[in-house]
């Protein structure tokens, strides 16, 4: 293991500085006199707004601005700017099997006509404190006329290849059947959102004080929701206190902090609390699947056949979840396909990409689906796996995505062995003698890391022995102070703790994308090290003057530039203090996306009397094409685990005829750190033949095949008592076998 740049499982260097509180999350900006508003919601999942009488709150004391849908609409603001195609790579082309256009409902800052969602904003009330604010609220008297729950198409597709999907259903001996509901969850940050906004009369600009996924987007967004150009906005984001997707969107409070600001002359503030953001916070999964996947008598996959339909909510924030998953039904595994993709609109809050968009969704359906076929069939299971493997790459699956390289067959090998495979048996026995029945769960994944296409980072080095990096993406935690800085000390020879990361400002980051989709070490792999090579070709200049050479007869390593063949050098520090700080760019604009992939095994104990489940040795192996902190890495798949768990065992939201159920810790349960036995995690490192460094990305591995994983390993446990189907939160699939 190397001891410097990639490569070296450097410990964090944010930690100590977060760890003795000196970070700055949202909650946590302050300016001089702020109000604080708060956020009158909807009770109702559907209902039209007769009347809002606002006359007694705006008296009540501290009370300084109440604002409504109906504000919103006399201002002419726009609705919330959702794009809900995918960024790149391109996706499944959507189409609607009728010709009709997509249906795409964007939110407004407040509700104005009807309310769609319990939880939805009905008015925003700014007082001196919160506590005013949230009496004011109480006394507003909203007259409220239920409607009925709706349910919209916004969008049916087919996808895949027909014709040689229906060749193989006709040629199959057997067919295995399977309905299931991946249950919806939410993100659950650590941080709730908040957000800081200030108007400046003198310069006629927004500031927004707000942690999310990204900071260009959002000052984007800002600009068309309120009217005024992009110069106009700045949006400045330092800590964020988790993310998984759940913050990666302007939410309408955003919009209301800096617009009430304005208005009444003052910086506002507005903290979520948790109930809140149960209700209003973008969730995650939601997907129905009926699917079929057709064999043959030795075991070979003939065609699989898949209805997809993903629950929006109320507003059409995202198709991703539903794309993305779509396209990679196959997983790692040679299968004509096609899938019929559906996304429906419902009295509910939106769905958004959450960790690994899609994607642990159509991977525990394709998990459970070959369990089931090797216990019917009676051929082992990791055979049958290994009988359908993709085993030459670059390989075009049969949604028209090219996976970029891999060794899929090494990975499951090299995962059987770490996991003791071959010593279940004796596990067994021992979990047995307790009076606890066993599961072995078993489950591949292949996973696309895409985004927004551009990016740029813009390093400069200092004479004071400092570097410092501005780019367009935003930590909630992946470590980017620690693991960039690591590149930098790789390409340029300083010391990855004399690195400074810029991410937290528009006025000093132009352009960026922020952090999803396991992009932002893919893109700052390429952009940071095209700015090194720039750095570079100026020093080598500099150095040629300095040390009478020809530049030919330069060479630099280990931040020094040497005369070939003699011990004349100078560093690169010393040239940036004798002429000034030397600074280059690079710029990356792709759409090029790459597949990581990995097997995962789980072993679970089971209590035959009580029906609990423990997990006792969960094993993984990640391939991330190169791993620049492998410390990082096997944190980012311990973190994915646990996620997975939570929603194969506990995690689910519940909508009662759209009233929210699970809106507080009470209902909604979380996995913790005693639930859990010692990870064995490890790495695998194809380099990405798509990706310039080789990179793939290790963010999102962890959780996604989880869900499959786990579950298989519960209904391995219960086989003797006839479990053949089950789903993750507990909701059953049925299954069948036809020959």
């Amino acid at each position: 293991m190397k001891a410097r740049g990639i490569g070296a499982e450097l410990r964090r260097l944010e930690d100590a500085r977060l760890l003795t509180g000196r970070g700055c999350y949202s909650d946590d900006f302050t300016l001089p006199g702020a109000a604080s508003g708060t956020v009158l919601r909807s009770p109702h999942p559907h209902a039209r707004i007769v009347s809002i009488d606002t006359a007694r709150a705006s008296k009540m004391p501290g009370v300084l601005l109440i604002l409504t849908g109906a504000d919103v609409v006399a201002e002419g603001l726009k609705p919330v700017p959702h794009i809900p195609q995918a960024m790149s790579p391109p996706d499944i082309a959507l189409y609607n099997l009728d010709g009709s256009d997509l249906l795409l409902e964007r939110p407004m800052i407040l509700a104005t006509e009807t309310t769609r969602h319990v939880g939805e904003g009905i008015a925003f009330i700014v007082a001196e404190t919160v506590a005013e604010a949230k009496d004011a609220a109480e006394a507003i008297e909203v007259v409220y006329a239920p409607l009925p729950r709706i349910s919209d198409i916004a969008v049916d597709a087919r996808v895949g290849n027909p014709p040689a999907t229906r060749a193989g259903f006709a040629e199959a001996e057997h067919v295995v059947r399977l309905e299931t509901h991946i249950q919806r969850v939410t993100g659950v940050p650590m941080e709730p959102r908040a957000a800081l906004g200030a108007w400046d009369p003198a310069t006629e600009r927004y500031t927004l004080h707000a942690g999310g996924g990204a900071i260009v987007r959002p000052k984007k967004e800002l600009a068309i929701i309120l009217g005024v150009e992009p110069e106009q906005v700045r949006v400045i984001a330092k800590e964020v206190g988790g993310n998984f997707g759940t913050r990666n969107y302007l939410y309408p409070e955003y919009v209301l902090v800096a617009w009430a600001s304005k208005k009444i002359g003052r910086p506002v503030k507005w903290t979520c609390e948790r109930g809140e953001a149960f209700a209003s916070d973008y969730a995650g999964r939601d997907l129905k699947v009926e699917v079929e996947l057709a064999l043959s008598a030795d075991g070979r996959f003939l065609g699989l056949h898949s209805t997809n339909t993903s629950d929006l909510g109320a507003y059409t924030a995202s198709f991703i979840p539903l794309t993305k998953g779509t396209q990679l039904m196959t997983s790692l595994y040679r299968l004509p396909a096609v899938a019929r993709a559906r996304a429906v609109l419902s009295n509910t809050v939106c769905t958004a990409p959450y960790r690994s968009a899609g994607r642990p969704e159509t991977m525990f359906v394709i998990e459970r689906l070959i369990d089931m076929a090797a216990r019917e069939l009676g051929i082992d299971r990791v055979e049958l796996r290994r009988r359908n493997l993709i085993t030459t790459l670059p390989h075009r699956n049969a949604f028209g995505i090219t996976y970029d390289s891999g060794d899929y067959v090494g990975a499951l090998d090299a995962v059987v062995k770490l996991a003791d495979w071959t010593g279940y048996a004796e596990r067994q026995k021992h979990s047995a003698a307790r009076g606890l029945k066993r599961g072995l769960g078993l489950g591949g994944y292949v996973e696309s890391q895409s985004g927004a296409p551009l990016e740029r980072a813009e390093v400069t080095v200092r004479g004071d022995g400092t570097v410092e990096v501005v780019i367009g993406t935003l930590s909630s935690g992946q470590g980017h102070a620690t693991s960039f800085a690591q590149l930098v000390e790789e390409w340029l020879g300083i010391a990855a703790d004399k690195v400074v990361i810029e991410t937290s400002d528009s006025d000093r980051v132009s352009v960026g994308g922020g952090s999803h989709s396991g992009r932002s070490m893919r893109q700052a792999g390429t952009t940071i090290h095209k700015a090194a090579l720039g750095i570079i070709a100026q020093g080598t200049k500099l150095a040629a003057e300095q040390l009478e050479a020809s530049e030919a007869d330069i060479a630099f390593a280990d931040g020094r530039f040497t005369v070939t063949g003699t011990d004349r050098s100078v560093a690169l520090i010393e040239l940036a203090a004798a002429h000034g700080p030397i600074a280059d760019a690079g710029d990356v604009n792709s759409r090029v996306g790459s597949y990581p992939y990995g097997w995962h095994v789980c072993e679970v104990e089971i209590d035959p009397e009580t029906g609990v489940v423990r997990l006792d040795r969960y094993t993984t192996i990640d391939d991330v094409g190169r791993a620049v902190n492998p410390l990082i890495l096997h944190g980012q798949t311990h973190g994915g685990i646990a996620q997975g768990a939570g929603q194969a065992l506990m995690e689910r939201m519940v909508y009662d005829d759209g009233q929210l159920v699970t809106g507080s810790f009470m209902d909604y349960a979380l996995p913790r750190a005693a639930d859990f036995p010692g990870f064995a995690t490890a790495l695998s490192e194809v380099p990405s033949t798509t990706h310039p460094l080789g990179l793939r990305g290790g963010g999102e591995g962890g959780i996604t095949p989880a869900l499959g994983v786990i579950v298989n390993a519960v209904v391995d446990g219960l086989a003797e008592y006839g479990v053949t189907r089950n789903g993750p939160g507990g909701r059953s699939g049925a299954c069948r076998i036809d020959k």
